[in-house]
């Protein structure tokens, strides 16, 4: 149990440098075929994708740096680090390098670092309620959570529920908000099928109906006080379906990241809230639900969004 609040501050992103349009995946129609979908972009959502030459510890060095820069928060100040992949390169033998070059590259002293991968596409949201707890239980007072991907094999690039993205998003979780765009981190919660956990499987409404439940009774609310639902960029027709049966209304859903940013892997409630935000569709104490479903997990996670402050003066490591 929570005995401490605790925020979400500076959500942030970077995308892939190069915008490229959904026609230029080279096996778009062939995949299309094989997964026996009319090749309609506008029923699916299809419109642009990014993509990188990048590493992911530069995506994660330019993500890290922007949130910390918009939290106005001194990276020596930070003592936990969490970064969420679905596949870090390498192995034990070079992940130490990995995890050097990304602290380095964002200046943080010796925070204490953990790694997120088994999670798949809910790997970001597993990461925040990771943090929302060390922070809660006094464990640490303010944290960097970071989620990196790319896609490496672009006869992938295409899945039967998305098309990915390459890109990355980070934020502040800590023991007060930061900066001029912060959260009150609510509640969270996950619900498991073992069963189901396989890459064939569908994603279940019913797991998010589970999860409803426990993060909506933990905040005293129901579905329809949820102001905005920031979910992942699957294709739209299968967002709308899953979302709608987990009990959320359309005028609750976001999609239009569906078809300008595409499926960012666990980067998109993050992504999709700054975007929000952007388009003027947040209010002050309004009530978000972060969400992420793959085959076999749901993870939700509520925010109240706090009033617009001005930025305070950058935090400096003797103060911590």
């Amino acid at each position: 149990m929570n005995t401490a609040p605790a925020y979400l501050s500076a959500p942030s992103y970077v995308l892939g440098e190069t915008e490229a349009d959904h026609t230029t995946i080279a096996n778009l129609h062939s995949r299309a075929r094989e997964f026996g979908m009319p090749p309609k972009a506008e029923l699916w959502g299809w419109g642009t994708v990014r993509r990188t030459a990048k590493s992911l510890e530069t995506l994660a060095v330019e993500s890290g740096r922007a949130a910390l820069r918009a939290a106005a928060v001194d990276p020596g100040t930070v003592d936990g680090l969490i970064v969420c992949s679905t596949k870090f390169p390498g192995g034990p033998r070079t992940h130490g390098r990995f995890v050097e070059t990304v602290m380095t590259g964002i200046g943080l002293g010796d925070a204490a670092f953990t790694g997120i991968t088994l999670n798949r596409c809910t790997n970001l949201l597993v990461g925040l309620r990771t943090a929302h707890a060390l922070v809660a239980a006094g464990q640490h007072r303010r944290m960097l959570v970071l989620s990196i991907d790319r896609i490496t094999d672009e006869s992938v690039r295409m899945e039967n529920f998305a098309l990915f993205s390459d890109g990355a998003a980070a934020c502040v979780v800590g023991a007060e908000p930061h900066g001029a765009d912060s959260y009150e981190l609510v509640a969270g919660a996950s619900a498991q099928d073992p069963a189901s956990l396989d890459w064939s499987n569908e994603i279940s409404s019913d797991l998010a109906r589970v999860v409803n439940e426990r993060v909506l009774t933990a905040a005293g609310m129901k579905p329809g006080d949820i102001d905005g639902v920031l979910h992942l960029n699957l294709f739209k027709p299968l967002v709308v379906m899953k979302e709608r049966q987990a009990g959320f209304s359309a005028e609750q859903l976001f999609l239009d990241n569906i078809s300008r940013v595409g499926h960012c892997f666990a980067a998109d409630p993050l992504i999709n809230l700054v975007d929000r935000g952007a388009a003027g569709q947040l209010r002050d104490d309004g009530h978000y639900l972060l969400a992420a479903s793959v085959p076999g997990v749901r993870v939700s996670v509520m925010l109240r969004k706090l009033p617009a402050a001005p930025a305070p003066a950058a935090t400096t490591s003797q103060e911590l």
